[in-house]
């Protein structure tokens, strides 16, 4: 799949959900895959384990397409185990009581402005804010599966679209430049995630980023229309 090969005209909701579907479990596949490599070249520096929870603390931003992936997984989890489905709900709405007087963008919504130093700073000093997904008890991500791209592709060195990001500070202890660089995986060499990234914007009407928080606190979101016949109106549960 190519970047531009997820264009389609004059569909109906439901069926531009099923190709976002298909598209996004296509992109976690290529991910899935390419992580493995990234874990094969690393061996014993990649120190990504249950319980690890360095890389879950602060509102990271997260694509439209990850917050429509745990809003699906969500309401999933909620027909399964409503009790489980409903706390992780509960830890989303009291990260948005510390969270939301500060946050970059609109809450009504829950996107973020393009103001790259005004996210470094609500980063910055909601640093040690945990989120709302990582189960307190074990340290586990509760809706794994569903986890955001970031979050699948921090730990080894990767190059991310145009970008080379470094491995995480637990990772490669005293490795050298050139030992790090030898384990960089390109982990989405197709731009898989900017076609079905892309898709979503166009169908929902919507564009920007978001954080966990909003993704699920909110009774509805911007993606939310893409299923659906009438447009998204965003308000805190």
């Amino acid at each position: 799949m190519t970047s531009g090969s997820l264009g389609h005209s004059g569909v109906s909701d439901p069926l531009k959900h099923r190709l976002i579907e298909r598209g996004d479990r296509l992109l976690l596949r290529v991910l899935s895959d390419s992580l493995q490599e990234a874990a094969r070249r690393a061996g014993p520096r990649l120190a990504c384990r249950l319980g690890c929870t360095d890389c879950c603390l602060g509102p990271f931003p997260i694509t439209l397409l990850d917050a429509w992936r745990l809003r699906r997984a969500l309401r999933e989890l909620a027909a399964r185990e409503p009790h489980r489905a409903a706390s992780i709900r509960r830890r989303a709405r009291d990260s948005l009581a510390r969270l939301a007087a500060s946050f970059p963008g609109d809450p009504g919504s829950g996107l973020l402005f393009p103001d790259e130093r005004a996210e470094e700073d609500f980063a910055s000093r909601y640093e040690r804010e945990p989120c709302p997904l990582l189960d307190p008890a074990t340290g586990a991500c509760e809706l794994y599966e569903a986890r955001p791209v970031s979050c699948r592709t921090f730990g080894p060195p990767v190059r991310l679209g145009q970008e080379d990001l470094p491995p995480c500070r637990l990772c490669f202890p005293g490795a050298s430049s050139g030992e790090v660089e030898a384990c960089r995986v390109v982990m989405d060499p197709d731009g898989i995630e900017d076609a079905v990234l892309a898709e979503l914007e166009t169908a929902s009407g919507a564009a920007g980023q978001t954080i966990v928080a909003f993704a699920i606190a909110l009774e509805r979101f911007p993606t939310d229309a893409v299923a659906e016949d009438r447009p998204a109106s965003c308000a805190p549960r």
